[in-house]
């Protein structure tokens, strides 16, 4: 689609009160939460794929994450689980580190 053909369609989505519908018609647009700890280069790509319904895979990592700590506090002093349950969080909190820190240099997944 050319900017002309997006231009086009625009002109008309207002000429017929579309545009006028949205609940965010004629204000600023809400940043969202992270915005400016996103890599520049990442914002819109990730910006496109949450309004797609798609998270990132850190997201699953981060929820991951969050259950591998509520285990670990409920197995309690299970000796042997217990230190299962901290080399899986260990483990995965430096794949976590790793892929922040490569999406942060390079801005690119």
């Amino acid at each position: 689609m050319t900017d002309e053909e997006i231009a086009r369609h625009l002109q008309a989505a207002i000429a017929s009160g579309e545009l006028a519908t949205a609940e965010s018609w004629g204000r600023p647009l809400a940043e969202d939460a992270g915005w400016e700890a996103t890599p520049e280069g990442l914002r819109m790509p990730f910006k496109i794929l949450k309004n797609a319904g798609y998270a990132p895979p850190e997201l699953g990592l981060f929820h991951e994450r969050a259950c591998l700590r509520a285990a670990l506090a409920a197995a309690g002093d299970e000796g042997e689980t217990q230190q299962r349950l901290q080399r899986e969080l260990a483990e995965l909190e430096q794949r976590i580190a790793l892929r922040l820190e490569s999406l942060r240099r390079h801005a690119s997944l």
